[in-house]
C-alpha cells in the first residue's frame, strides 16, 4: 500500500449487499469528522442514483460503476481528503484496478472486506432486495444470481455479524492511522 501523505487516502469498503458497508462508512466518517483532513463518503446507492445511473447490473456495468467510484475516490484523495467508498464492488479484478490506480498516483488504498455471510445479509435485508431476488423480481443481485469475489488479501476484514459498528470502525481506524503514519489527519 502506498503512503497516504501528502495527499489523502481511500478506504474501500466491499461486501455483499446488507453486509453493513454504509453503516461502517457513516460511523467511520463520523469518527474522522473532528480531524484536519476532509472526509468524503462515496456510497454505492448514491452513486447509482447519480454518477452511475446510466449503468445496468451486468458484469460490464458493475465494472464501470467501480471504475467511476475509484476515479472519484482518487480525485478526492488527491485533494487531501480521506475518501470512503462503500459499494459492493463484486469483481476482484475491478477492485485491483482501482488499487493500482491509487498506487500509481502515490495515494494510499485500504481494502476493507465486510465478510458477513450471505445468510446474515439475507436476514438483515433492509431494502428487501434478497426477498425480491428470491421471488424473481430483482435480476443479478450479488450473492444470489450474480457472484461476489471475496478479497484474498484485504488490509482489514470485518466480520460484521459478530462485532459492533464501533468495533468495526475502530479496526478500520487502526489500519488507517498506520497507513497515514505520524501525520494523522
Amino acid at each position: 500500500m502506498a503512503s497516504g501523505a501528502p495527499g489523502g487516502l481511500t478506504v474501500w469498503l466491499t461486501g455483499l449487499p446488507a453486509s453493513g458497508k454504509t453503516t461502517v462508512a457513516t460511523g467511520l466518517a463520523a469518527s474522522l469528522g473532528g480531524h484536519s483532513r476532509p472526509v468524503v463518503v462515496l456510497d454505492g446507492d448514491v452513486l447509482r442514483a447519480g454518477l452511475s445511473r446510466d449503468l445496468d447490473f451486468s458484469a460490464a456495468g458493475r465494472a464501470e460503476a467501480v471504475r467511476r467510484a475509484g476515479e472519484a475516490a482518487l480525485i478526492a484523495a488527491l485533494g487531501g481528503s480521506i475518501a470512503i467508498a462503500a459499494l459492493v464492488s463484486p469483481s476482484a479484478p475491478a477492485r485491483r484496478r482501482v488499487r493500482r490506480l491509487h498506487e500509481s498516483a502515490g495515494i494510499g488504498f485500504l481494502e476493507v472486506w465486510l465478510s458477513t455471510p450471505l445468510s446474515v445479509c439475507e436476514q438483515r435485508d433492509p431494502k428487501g432486495l434478497y426477498r425480491r431476488a428470491r421471488l424473481g423480481e430483482v435480476d443479478n443481485l450479488t450473492g444470489v444470481q450474480s457472484p461476489y469475489e471475496a478479497p484474498t488479501d484485504p488490509e482489514v476484514t470485518l466480520p460484521t455479524h459478530v462485532m459492533t459498528v464501533e468495533e468495526a470502525v475502530d479496526l478500520v481506524l487502526a489500519s488507517l492511522w498506520r497507513a497515514i503514519g505520524p501525520a494523522r489527519p
